[in-house]
């Protein structure tokens, strides 16, 4: 059985949302090439070669649930001050 880390989880939501890797790092607060680094992961993992294979590979495994937006890995942007719970993770 296959399970994602919440961070593979958040980088294939953002990724279905159009996101592309330099915007998901800023929505989870980590580097574009780590977001990719995450991406050549999940393929390996589902067994795909593209970004759309692995969203639709991990809905349907139910892997991946678009309906919820992943808070988990949201980090606040490096002025030190956390982000109020009311504001949607989406900065774009």
């Amino acid at each position: 059985m296959i399970k994602l880390s919440a961070r593979h989880r958040a980088c294939l939501y953002w990724a279905s949302q159009g996101k592309t890797s330099w915007e998901i790092g800023q929505i989870l607060g980590i580097k574009e090439r780590t977001v990719n680094f995450h991406f050549g992961k999940l393929y390996g993992l589902l067994g795909v070669q593209t970004r759309q294979a692995a969203i639709t590979a991990a809905v349907q495994r139910q892997l991946l649930d678009l309906d919820q937006i992943p808070i988990t890995g949201l980090a606040p942007p490096n002025t030190g001050q956390a982000i109020p719970e009311d504001i949607q993770p989406s900065l774009f």
